[in-house]
């Protein structure tokens, strides 16, 4: 578990945005930032920002240079935390300014005066052994290297199949799934997740919405997290 980060009220979080396949919100969103015309101290992105986007490897940045370039110039300007999920991983060389948290580094603490919160991509905990091994394979420099002379049929292999793939689907089981993965984290924690494309508050387990199918982000205020539809930000 990494050590902590100081909240600050109004911090934006954004999950799920799977660009670019799934519009350009997360970009419009992203310039009305750098443009102030919705003010906010800090940005969490909390992972599958991106529907395929890892280190080590040009050509997949190709088709998500436009937000890369976004997130980069932002960066410089306000505090950027990104929690990769498992759409986009070994991140840290992409965005050098902005503060990236591996999936072996999450849940990562986080504090508002005495209030604590511990955040993830969603995709940590209640996963099975086989998902864990690819997960791991799939972050290790050295298997992304070997992969390289295959990686452009491999991407666009990918990418299509990704392309075609319903997002937005009714998470039936969501609530007791959130009742195991509670169990992981010390008693009575304030829990901030995505992956889970539903944004729904749970006692103190929230599931962030995902800005492709609910259009919300979540925002820190009276140290809770709000959902926001995004129009109060691009309006």
């Amino acid at each position: 578990m990494s050590l902590g980060i100081v909240l600050k009220s109004d911090a934006i979080f954004i999950a799920d945005s799977h660009y670019p396949h799934y519009g350009d919100d997360l970009v419009s969103i992203l310039r009305a930032i750098i443009e102030d015309k919705f003010h906010t101290p800090q940005l969490f992105l909390m992972g599958d920002i991106f529907d395929l986007l890892f280190g080590y490897n040009e050509y997949i940045k190709s088709f998500s240079q436009n937000a890369i370039n976004i997130i980069n110039e932002l960066s410089k300007k306000i505090e950027i935390y990104y929690i990769e999920g498992n759409h986009d991983f070994c991140l840290k060389d992409i965005f050098p300014h902005v503060k990236v948290f591996s999936r072996i580094e999450q849940p990562i603490k986080a504090t508002i005066e005495d209030k604590e919160f511990f955040l993830s991509h969603g995709d940590k905990y209640e996963t099975t052994l086989s998902y864990n091994i690819y997960s791991y394979l799939m972050r290790n420099r050295v298997a992304l290297t070997l992969l390289k002379p295959f990686e452009k049929r491999i991407i666009d292999k990918e990418l299509k199949k990704l392309n075609q793939k319903n997002i937005c689907t009714d998470f039936k089981m969501v609530g007791e799934h959130i009742a195991k993965i509670i169990k992981f984290y010390p008693p009575n924690s304030h829990i901030i997740e995505g992956h889970f494309h539903v944004g729904k508050k749970c006692d103190n387990y929230t599931s962030l919405p995902s800005l492709v199918c609910q259009k919300q982000v979540g925002i820190l205020k009276d140290k809770e997290i709000e959902f926001l539809d995004i129009s109060k930000i691009l309006d």
